[in-house]
């Protein structure tokens, strides 16, 4: 790899405009998600009402700047008189936690599984990447249905279908940098020194494959928000009356007509999250891909 000087030496005093391009990080989306996740931590203080507590006498407010909304409930009421603001900040907690934790435990998961495929090759390696084959050709959404009816709709059981599901993407690209990494004279030069495969393998070759990983779990945060949304909406996701957007969503859509705001409003949370998460994750791609940062 090139240094800076050599670079500036190649370009004629300047970088080419595609790197700058490349690496510059995109403000508006990760001011979102900031936003986003501070709202999240501030829920409980910050709610102005209890998410899960309503009254009937309440129900159906509309948001503050149409006729009949009031200053109260800035985003009007549902069905049970619940506050959307409320629910939709304590949703946001939902959602960043299943994201968050569901991508951290199969890309654990896939990583580890990727390592020891590549690494030991041979039946170990056909063995471990037949089981993920065979998880890959599954549809994912029909799986999630299917497991998730099977385990019970629970915050636990979601996380547990996401990762089970999840995984095998991590394994495919970890497996496959590992086979290229451990081919290197750096791994050679260590393996013929005495070092165990414990040590190549975590000094050597998973401070490789580490870029790899952090660009897919990014993208993958963007995926499982979707997912638990999807799973919520049909039922089988968090159960109610736990404020998740999915659920909210399903909650309004027999009154889109008459009251839009109780699906329209966290689904405006749930495309806002999802776009800013993706547009940051072709940047951490952008960053971290060293075939990318070369063109």
């Amino acid at each position: 790899m090139t240094t800076d000087f050599e670079d500036l030496a190649t370009s004629g005093g300047s970088k080419p405009k595609g790197q700058s391009a490349h690496t510059r990080m995109p403000v508006v989306p990760a001011v979102v998600l900031s936003l986003v996740v501070l709202a999240a931590i501030l829920a409980p203080w910050i709610a102005p009402h209890d998410p899960k507590i309503g009254k009937l006498s309440l129900r159906l407010i509309p948001p503050a700047w149409q006729e009949g909304g009031t200053k109260e409930f800035l985003l009007g009421t549902d069905s049970m008189g619940r506050d959307i603001l409320s629910r939709v900040l304590h949703g946001a907690r939902v959602s960043l936690i299943v994201g968050a934790l569901g991508s951290l435990l199969a890309g654990s998961i896939g990583t580890f599984i990727g390592l020891v495929a590549g690494y030991r090759r041979r039946w170990i390696d056909s063995l471990l990447m037949r089981l993920t084959d065979v998880t890959l050709a599954l549809p994912l959404m029909l799986m999630a249905i299917v497991l998730v009816a099977l385990l019970g709709a629970s915050f636990k059981n979601v996380i547990i279908v996401i990762v089970v599901l999840l995984w095998p993407y991590y394994a495919r690209i970890v497996r496959g940098e590992t086979l290229v990494i451990a081919k290197s004279e750096f791994v050679d030069l260590a393996r013929v020194s005495g070092a165990s495969s414990t040590r190549i393998v975590l000094r050597h070759i998973l401070p490789n494959v580490m870029p790899t990983i952090l660009v897919l779990a990014t993208l993958q945060i963007a995926l499982i928000i979707l997912l638990e949304a999807s799973l919520s909406f049909l039922g089988a996701g968090i159960p109610p009356p736990t404020p998740a957007w999915g659920l909210m969503v399903a909650d309004g859509r027999d009154l889109i007509g008459t009251a839009w705001w109780i699906s329209v409003i966290p689904g405006a949370a749930i495309f806002v999250v999802v776009l800013a998460t993706n547009l940051l994750g072709d940047w951490v791609r952008d960053r971290f891909d060293p075939k990318l940062r070369q063109l």
